[in-house]
């Protein structure tokens, strides 16, 4: 047991993680008292984890009796991306708790090589992990849904890294309750000087290289320090905000993630912002993507647009063509008997529908990436989604209001209650309950800096 939590506590610690921050507290609650963490820093209230649809579905013999690392129903792979998310490790499920980048890709390729495979449906339910490896992952699910459409579905949970692991795909599906979001990067450390010292330990380090031991929990961190691992969180946070960037496209810029400030969204909120598509449930996500492999298993494009295993088109190239081409009729007006029959009010209103949600996601786009938006990040995404104001009006409003500070921010967040609602809660406010954790937290941090 000692070994398993030095490695632990070697993957937690000083370590950027892409990982909801209502895990992190369990995870650091659970550890509390073996790596000496204060545990009344943390209040831990875990519901059951989200059940894997995907596991009654499918099968992993294929056609030919072979067996498959990857599990397929009608043309459809599933592929589960469970719980926390790690790096390295040769399990490809969550039964250990934890679910590997490794494992993850590792199915990805089996289902782009696969014949029998036409399409990719990502079933996920995870508040997210490692800061290391998500990036090449998402590479490696674009580079896949080049030649086979890549779907996520959310059932229940995508934050952080897990988010990053849907932006990736085509299309992101959730449900009225899936929480998405949480696009940040946290880092953990622990200061065990004072505990050491009231049992009368005083640690020597010896080391050679001036930066060999820092971070170690047997010192505060020096200002030094805490800068270069401010330095690395904000690294990896660019690079999450280029990967969501780079797999969303206009649906969800750097910006625009970024002035998310890291919150949490639930069902339609989440999509009215860019961080999802559309709310289906998993059985007809799964029929629908069946469908669409069938109907594409016999088809045989050709010429330019001609692909392995059918033409894949994202959600954004789809937007980005209707808005393009006018709405016309197909057939020549000199061939009267063969036009097609004028769409039906139902297709109307569908059509009207999807361009207001464009129209409505650029406008969103335009005020929270405004020049006027700089420093009033959280002031831009309320006037952008909660109101109706045109970019104009919203960049006019801006531009009068006072740019928040670093320590403003803070204050902000502390104080905004709880990002998600727990599936357990007993007590009768909840948002008091996370802003009461919050000030327990930063009094306990100010009397470790006082000492210091």
């Amino acid at each position: 047991m000692p070994g398993q939590l030095l490695r632990l506590s070697h993957r937690l610690l000083n370590t950027p993680l892409l990982i909801h921050p209502a895990k992190a507290e369990i995870i650091l609650g659970a550890l509390s008292g073996r790596i000496g963490l204060d545990a009344s820093l943390f209040e831990v209230e875990e519901g059951p984890d989200a059940p894997d649809a995907s596991r009654f579905v499918g099968s992993a013999r294929r056609a030919d009796g072979s067996t498959s690392m990857t599990r397929t129903a009608d043309g459809v792979a599933l592929i589960p991306v469970l719980d926390t998310l790690v790096n390295r490790g040769a399990w490809l499920d969550s039964r250990s708790g934890l679910t590997s980048y490794e494992g993850i890709a590792a199915q990805l390729r089996d289902a782009g090589q696969d014949p029998e495979v036409r399409s990719v449906l990502l079933d996920i339910s995870s508040p997210g992990g490692e800061a290391a490896g998500m990036a090449g992952l998402a590479d490696l699910i674009r580079s896949v849904r080049q030649t086979k459409p890549v779907t996520a579905f959310v059932n229940d949970m995508a934050a952080s890294a897990a988010y990053g692991i849907a932006s990736a795909a085509n299309e992101i599906v959730i449900s009225p309750t899936s929480i998405v979001g949480s696009i940040g990067v946290v880092m953990l450390h622990a200061d065990r000087s004072g505990e050491l010292a009231a049992q009368g330990v005083k640690p020597t380090l010896i080391f050679a290289g001036s930066h060999k031991v820092d971070g170690n929990p047997f010192e505060p961190l020096s200002d030094a320090v805490r800068a270069d691992l401010q330095a690395s969180v904000d690294a990896h946070y660019r690079q999450f905000l280029d990967t969501v960037a780079l797999g969303r496209g206009g649906r969800l810029t750097a910006n625009m993630a970024r002035a998310t400030e890291a919150r949490t969204f639930i069902g339609s909120e989440a999509i009215a912002l860019g961080l999802a598509d559309r709310i289906a449930g998993f059985d007809e996500v799964l029929a629908s993507l069946a469908s669409n492999a069938s109907t594409s298993a016999t088809t045989r494009p050709s010429g330019r647009n001609a692909r392995k295993g059918g033409i894949s088109m994202s959600t954004e190239d789809l937007a980005v063509a209707a808005e393009a081409a006018p709405l016309a009729p197909t057939v020549p007006a000199q061939a009267p008997r063969l036009e097609a029959p004028a769409p039906q009010p139902a297709a109307r209103l569908d059509e009207a529908i999807a361009a207001a949600r464009l129209e409505e996601r650029a406008r969103i786009s335009a005020i929270v990436n405004c020049e006027a938006a700089e420093g009033r990040s959280a002031q831009a995404l309320m006037l952008a989604t909660e109101t109706a104001l045109s970019v104009a009006e919203a960049e006019k409003i801006l531009g009068a209001s006072p740019k928040e500070s670093r320590v403003e921010a803070l204050a902000r967040r502390a104080g905004a209650g709880p990002e998600f609602g727990s599936s357990r809660d007993d007590r009768p406010n909840p948002a008091a309950r996370s802003e009461e954790g919050w000030k327990r937290a930063i009094a306990n941090a100010n009397r470790r800096f006082a000492r210091t």
